[in-house]
């Protein structure tokens, strides 16, 4: 069952996935239930496992959920509900002071004198009698008291405001489920007969030997015997022989260095903060837990907001955590572009780290993606080199930039058997008669006549109006720098990771230049997210779950990119695009962005522009609206005449008739204000969707709950 991690689905070595050096080691056990105190037994964990993980709408935090109703009970106002019981209670005091008094007679008597014998009220026992006549008064009391109390409301004050006040919430422990429903017994594996291995990781549960990350690889791991991809002989025999350690990750780890954000692996979930309790939110969302998982990762993900908004720690950082830790769990594989000083987590939390620019950096990339096909990487380097411009030439698109590449590309690799590097593909974009001319010569007598042909037309092309080399030789410039000068090797000299190796459950983590090279690192950005969107749709085991993380996309969203996104989903595969306001993105492309991502995420500090981008793909929505008219009441008669001036000197205002109209009116769900102006600090407004279709509404999160 282990593997390592360099073989392909076809069990060759042809594209090796780079893997630290040397063994790693491996961290001391970690927490097994994140947020919950370690216990020697083993209990943290087992309380983790049975926790109850009802279904819910999407993008709620399953763990320990309470549902709520859809719909808000309704509930009366404080002011009325407190007012109606302290008069009720006036009314009850009055009534009873008026009977003590004899104010209403003596009827309230009758039922006392007509049951009570004679003898009972008589005779010698003063004391008695006492008693006998006050128990009938107390229980005439009680009676007038649960009639106020009932016409109050006193059972609802009580409930709502002096309970919470008396209540003191201890913990308590779910009784531990039968033999038969406990995920602790692995019953699953007993069903198919592997009894051993259902006794040997049971007593790694209780014992605290299993961690979150060790139970969600082993029943990855036994998905992939029942689908035979594995045979249960090699599953059962790497379990009893390193029971909770089995079906290891390749690079050796079974849990990140340090979590930051809150997991659950059983689920697949992050929490990323708590839905606010705002009449905006849908009653069945307020003040729940808001998490997010492969299943809404795989429609994409857009975050806009401002610098210091929260994008990278709030969001990026627990996506990238989470996304790692199911890579370590074998159900995941992870691209996070960013920054050299961007909050992305520990170095040691990647099998691979990138550093384009520095020296130091012991991986590369590969600039074609690792195809061997000239045609497909001349599609996803023109993509990266000239995407970005909506006219690069006059009369044309990108497609003409791909033909020119493919042009050299393919006479190129027939020759050396490898494609050009940085150097060379400039030289032959610029029309150097030197590199032309050796490859023609080494292409005559080969047989290869229609290689010859596609470059018997890019010299005649050079030069020409219209030619679009002398955009793509630019470009190429930006990446012939000396800063750069160690990369992009095409001659096997250095270790190039390639996006062709996310059929393996990798973490990977590319560092772009930031200073001096904003326009290289926007070209590399956009070209490691073509790369993922051209190779991750057609692997070959879809069973994992791939994701890209770009964190500042400015520059990279191309009319490619966005219809490259729109195949992610049926690819088992997602990104996750941040920018700081859509005007980095161009204007013909900010809808259909909006409109091929199914999660979107609006942080404060969004500009009206902007905000008017998200209320129109959020749309509108059928509200109650309540119109309120006041309409002076004039007095006819003396006596009422008395009583309005009354009410006016008490109060201060003429009387009044109040007339209510309701009505069903079509609204904006957020509206470009609101989003602007109406979201705090540290909150935002998030839309879902799921692979399967189903929509969460435009929610107000705090990303800091």
């Amino acid at each position: 069952m282990d593997s390592d991690g360099t073989q392909d689905t076809r069990g060759t070595h042809a594209n090796p996935v780079p893997r630290p050096a040397g063994p790693p080691e491996v961290p001391p056990r970690p927490t097994a239930a994140p947020g919950v105190p370690p216990r020697p037994d083993g209990s943290a964990f087992l309380t983790w496992l049975r926790a109850p993980r009802p279904e819910t709408p999407p993008g709620v935090w399953r763990l320990g959920h309470r549902p709520r109703p859809r719909e808000e009970p309704e509930q009366i106002p404080t002011r009325q509900l407190i007012s109606g019981a302290l008069i009720a209670f006036l009314v009850g005091w009055l009534v009873w002071s008026l009977l003590q008094n004899g104010y209403l007679g003596d009827w309230w008597l009758l039922p006392f004198k007509l049951l009570v014998p004679d003898s009972w009220r008589g005779g010698d026992s003063e004391t008695g009698n006492v008693l006998v006549y006050e128990g009938y008064e107390l229980l005439v009391a009680l009676v007038i008291m649960m009639t106020v109390g009932k016409l109050g409301r006193w059972s609802e004050v009580w409930r709502r405001f002096a309970l919470p006040l008396l209540k003191r919430p201890e913990p308590r422990q779910a009784p531990a489920p039968g033999p038969e429903e406990d995920p602790a017994c692995w019953n699953q594996l007993r069903a198919a007969g592997a009894h051993d291995a259902a006794d040997r990781l049971s007593m790694a549960a209780r014992t605290g030997e299993m961690s979150d990350v060790d139970h969600a690889r082993v029943v990855r791991a036994w998905q992939g015997v029942r689908s035979g991809r594995h045979s249960l002989t090699a599953f059962t025999g790497a379990v009893l022989k390193d029971g909770a350690a089995a079906c290891l990750h390749p690079s050796g780890e079974r849990d990140l260095p340090v979590r930051h954000a809150q997991h659950d692996l059983i689920t697949g979930q992050v929490r990323l903060g708590r839905t606010a309790d705002d009449p905006r939110n849908p009653y069945g969302y307020r003040a729940t837990g808001l998490a997010l998982s492969p299943d809404l990762l795989g429609t994409s993900l857009t975050v806009v907001g401002p610098a210091g908004s929260g994008k990278t720690g709030s969001v990026v950082r627990p996506l990238a955590e989470s996304l790692c830790l199911q890579a370590l769990a074998g159900r995941a594989a992870v691209v996070v572009v960013g920054t050299p000083g961007a909050a992305l987590g520990p170095v040691d939390a990647y099998d691979v780290v990138v550093r384009i620019g520095n020296p130091e950096s012991v991986y590369d990339l590969d600039l074609y993606g690792g195809t061997s096909d000239p045609d497909e990487a001349a599609a996803v380097l023109a993509e990266a080199l000239v995407g970005d411009l909506a006219d690069p030439h006059p009369g044309s698109d990108s497609r003409r930039s791909t033909t020119v590449l493919a042009q050299l590309l393919g006479p190129f690799r027939a020759v050396h058997d490898r494609f050009p590097s940085v150097p060379e593909l400039r030289q032959l974009l610029d029309g150097s008669p030197g590199p032309l001319e050796e490859l023609r010569t080494a292409l005559q007598g080969s047989g290869q006549e229609s290689l010859l042909r596609e470059l018997d037309a890019r010299r005649r092309q050079l030069g020409h109006p219209g030619d679009v080399a002398a955009v793509l030789a630019d470009r190429v410039a930006l990446l012939d720098r000396p800063a750069f000068a160690g990369f992009f090797d095409t001659s096997g000299q250095s270790k190039p990771f390639s996006l062709k190796a996310l059929d393996h459950p990798v973490r990977v983590r590319i560092d772009l230049p930031e200073r001096g090279h904003a326009d290289a690192s926007r070209m590399l950005a956009r070209l490691v997210l073509a790369q993922f969107t051209a190779s991750v749709p057609v692997r070959e085991d879809r069973s994992l779950f791939a994701c890209l993380v770009l964190d500042d996309a400015t520059g990279a969203v191309t009319p490619e990119a966005v219809r490259g996104i729109q195949r992610l989903r049926s690819g088992n595969a997602g990104v996750v695009l941040t920018l700081r306001t859509l005007d980095d993105v161009p204007r013909p492309l900010r809808g259909p962005l909006l409109g091929s991502t199914g999660c979107r995420m609006a942080l404060s500090g969004l500009t009206p522009w902007d905000g008017q981008d998200f209320a129109e793909v959020w749309g509108k929505e059928w509200t109650e609206a309540r119109d309120v008219t006041d309409r002076q009441i004039i007095a006819e008669t003396p006596a009422g005449k008395a009583v309005h001036m009354l009410r006016r000197v008490i109060t201060g205002k003429a009387p009044t008739a109040r007339a209510v109209t309701v009505r069903q009116v079509e609204r904006e769900r957020w509206s470009a204000s609101e989003l602007a102006h109406g979201v705090p600090p540290g909150h935002a407004v998030l839309s879902l969707t799921t692979v399967k279709g189903e929509h969460a509404p435009p929610l107000l999160v705090d990303l800091r709950g």
